[in-house]
Formats: structure tokens, sequence, C-alpha cells
């Protein structure tokens, strides 16, 4: 009697060639942007320690000192303006990273995928560990650290285009929402264990901090040379469908509503797979697409209230609820916890109702009175600390999730482009640069005025949501209309 097929091998067997791939790919980007992320982190980890309270320090019996006040300090964040330098250093990076974007996603549609993000990484990598390594060789000079955040603001400018266009280039725009809501979360989870492992050193040698975040995506670099696959058809994969032709000519979405169907019925048609332009598209012309401008307006104000809490919660914490600073760090990761939530439900329920700018108006209303109650009644007790940093995470990264991946992806395989993947990069970039501008403004504000108090750097980010939903208002109108006209067919049909 021959043996049945072992489990495992019946599991693995059950999967096509093109579903492994395409799972490759997507762990494989995961894994790359995570690292990324990672490599971010730390900065906001270690301000608490280059500028401590240094009255609550136990001083070394050794230790000769003429100022009580600022001995355990790093030079030159031992001074009273400590916090506008803490500004100068984040908007190095973020002010790098936006211009450095623009310009990002036309080389990453001219340049190999693979070829692009490994440079990337192993630059940033380098950038990173040379940040850490100002601690071993005593270095006090804000000019390094800024040049430093300069240069790796500009590498870090490699990965976001190109692993969105790779991602864009396997999947479709089927259940796109939601595959993009659980692979975004490598932004959480970057940033996650990212400021674990700079909690780890933070408290005894901070340099480490920067050193392992930066041989991490060094590594994830090397990985991305032998391994990346950027296309299906580059293994003989079956490529996906992001728009189909109907009979008369007309270039429709795939997946319209999310549920199969296009404008609510079953198409009877035979579908044509759009030829693929290999041009790739200009600047202005990205721009022209519908929805780009509007998306990329929302993203820079939503993008501006999650990087000011990604560079300034766990000095916050530090402050307010005064944690030391690897605890502050730590519960800084409920925030990106949250946000990993966050994104899957916006994925998930974007794909179901086919409304994106809906979906997003409707977190960042939401967020708006969150973020005023975490100020005000966040600090009580461990549990509501806990619960709103899960809720405010989810509500503010939720949005700034689904119109960095699904939506990007979704204007830059428009039908108006009939078929051109390349504008994939393109798209994607302007959308991230412009969101770029708002992660640099957001950290700025925060340090100017911050010293004012906590309050009003709150208010400032409810402004933000609010005018960050205000941009999306003739998308949602068009969704909601779209519904009505979907509801009164649907109604005459039963009348029938």
């Amino acid at each position: 009697m021959k043996s049945p097929l072992a489990p495992g091998i019946r599991l693995v067997t059950s999967f096509s060639r093109d579903s492994w791939y395409r799972g490759f790919i997507l762990f494989l980007t995961f894994l790359f942007y995570t690292a990324y992320h990672l490599s971010r982190k730390p900065i906001s980890i270690v301000k608490s320690q280059l500028h401590r309270n240094c009255s609550l320090v136990i001083r070394p019996a050794d230790l000769n000192v003429t100022d009580n006040d600022t001995w355990c300090d790093w030079t030159p964040f031992d001074q009273d303006n400590y916090q506008t330098l803490f500004g100068v250093l984040d908007n190095s990076f973020l002010v790098a990273y936006a211009i450095g974007m623009f310009f990002s996603g036309i080389f990453g549609e001219r340049l190999p995928l693979r070829y692009y993000l490994s440079f990337g990484m192993l630059m940033s990598g380098l950038f990173t560990c040379l940040f850490g390594l100002g601690y071993y060789w005593n270095i006090h000079s804000l000019g390094y650290y800024a040049f430093i955040q300069v240069m790796n603001g500009l590498m870090q400018t490699t990965g976001w285009p190109a692993v969105v266009a790779c991602v864009g280039n396997w999947f479709g725009k089927g259940k796109r929402g939601f595959i993009m809501g659980v692979w975004n979360s490598h932004t959480s989870v970057g940033n996650i264990l990212g400021s674990l492992i700079a909690g780890v050193f933070v408290s005894s040698e901070w340099g480490m901090s920067f050193i392992v975040p930066g041989l991490i995506i060094a590594s994830a670099g090397i990985l991305c040379f032998f391994f990346l696959v950027e296309k299906p058809e580059d293994v003989n994969c079956s490529l996906p469908q992001h728009h189909i032709v109907q009979e008369n000519g007309e270039t429709e979405p795939l997946l319209q509503n999310g549920n199969g169907s296009i404008n609510g019925a079953i198409s009877t048609e035979t579908p044509e797979i759009v030829e693929e332009h290999s041009e790739a598209i200009s600047f202005f012309g990205a721009l022209c697409i519908p929805g780009v401008v509007e998306f990329s307006l929302c993203l820079m104000f939503a993008k501006l209230v999650s990087y000011t809490f990604l560079y300034w919660l766990p000095l916050y914490i530090s402050n307010v609820a005064h944690f030391q600073p690897k605890e502050a760090g730590d519960m800084s990761t409920l925030f990106d916890a949250g946000g990993i939530l966050g994104g899957i439900m916006a994925g998930l329920v974007s794909d179901f109702t086919g409304g994106r700018a809906s979906t997003c108006c409707v977190m960042l209303i939401a967020a708006a009175p969150m973020l005023f109650l975490y100020n005000y009644i966040g600090q009580r007790s461990l549990g509501i600390t806990v619960g709103m940093l899960l809720l405010c995470g989810g509500l503010v990264n939720g949005p700034y999730a689904l119109i960095t991946t699904a939506v990007s992806a979704d204007l830059g395989t428009h039908e108006s482009l009939r078929g051109n993947s390349r504008a994939l990069s393109t798209v994607t970039a302007i959308i991230d640069g412009t969101g770029s501008i708002g992660a640099a403004l957001g950290p700025l504000f925060a340090g100017l005025i911050s010293p004012t108090g906590w309050n009003n750097v709150f208010y400032m980010l409810i402004s933000a949501d609010i005018l960050a939903c205000l941009f999306l208002t003739r998308l949602v109108f068009k969704e909601v209309k779209g519904w009505c006209g979907q509801i009164s067919r649907a109604r005459g049909l039963r009348e029938i």
C-alpha cells in the first residue's frame, strides 16, 4: 500500500510556483523596509540620553565637574537650547529625505531596482554606523552629526519608491488594500525593533544604538543584491492584472469596488490584458493623474503627525511621565503596535467599501479627539497610557499606511496610464516626497513649540489632522456619490 504524501509536502505543493514567488517577494521587501525604519529610530531613543536630568544620576566619585546640572550630558546637547539642536538633527535628515524623494522615484524607474535598493541600504548602514561612532571617537560637533543625518536622509530615499514599485509589479489591484495593509506593518515593526535594539545600549554605550541597526540594514542590502526579483517575467511567472479592456475599448480597473464586480454588476465580456508600455512617465505627467495631488497634500499633514510621534514621543513620555530613557523607548513602541492594527484595518475596510479616501477621512476625524484625550488623561495610569497609545497609533498611522501603499499603487497603475506600470515609482515618490515635507516640519515645529508647553504641540498635531482630512473632501464626495449611484441601480434592478 502506497503511503500518503506527507502533510508538509502537501501544503507546499498546494501553492503554485507563482504564489511562492509572490510570497517570497512580499517577505523580502517587508524585511528590507523594516531595516530602513529600524535604522531611523535610534535618534529618538538616544535623545533622552544626550540630555538628561543630571541631578537624578549618580555621579562617579572620581569625576571632578564644575557644572552639576549638565555633567552627564553629551556636548553640544548640554545647553538650554538642546531641544532646538535636536530639531536641527531631525530636520537635517527629514529635509534631505523630502528633497531627495522627488528625485528618487525618477532614478528608481530608470535604474535596476535590485542595484538601487542594495546601494541605498549599504550606504544607509554606513552613515548610521558613522553617527554611532561619534560616541567612540568622542566627537562633539553638531556639524558632524547634522552632516551624517543629511547623507543618511538622502540614502534612505532609495527605499520607499523601489519597494512599492517592486510589490506593485507582482500584485494586482484585487486585494491590494489588505495585502499592503499587512505588508506596510514593516514601518511599525521596524520602529519597534529599532526602539528595542537602541534601548538595550542607550544607557551604557549609546553609540551601539546606531551601529547595530546600521549593520542590520547593510546586511539587508547584501541580501537584496543576491535574492530580489524585480518583475514576474524575470522568472517566467504570470503578470498581475491591474486593468481590463472592455470590448468597446474602454479601460476599467480590474476591481473597482472591492467585491469582484465593476459598477456593482458582473461583467460578461472576455477580459483582455492591457499591453504594458515601457516609457517612463514625466514628473508633471504623474501629477496630472486624478487624485495624486489630493492624496499627496493629505499625506503631508498625516505624516507631520506620525513623524512628530516617531521622533518626540519617547522624550515626551520621559518628561511627562518621568520614565527612564529605556522605559520611555519601550513604552513608545505601543504607538507603533497600534499602527500595525490601524494599517491592516484601513486596508480591509477600503477593500470592502472601495473607498480609500473615505476610510482615511473617517480615521483622521477620529484621531483628532483621541490626541486631545491622550495629552490630558494619557498619563493617569499605566492601563490608560497603554490603551491610548494603541488607539492613537492606529488612528494616526492607519491613513498614513493606506496612502503610502495601496493608494500609491492604485494611482501608479491608474487606468488613465493604460498599463504603464513604470509610472508607479514616480507616483509613489511624489506622494511620499510631499508627505516627507510634513515629516520634516512636524519635528521642527515640535522642537520650537515644546518649550512653551506640550499642550501646544498637541494642538498643532490636532490642527494638522483636520487639515489632512479637508484635502480629501472632493474625493470623499466622489466616492459617496458613487455609492449612492450603485444603491439606486441596485434598487432599479430589483424593481425590474
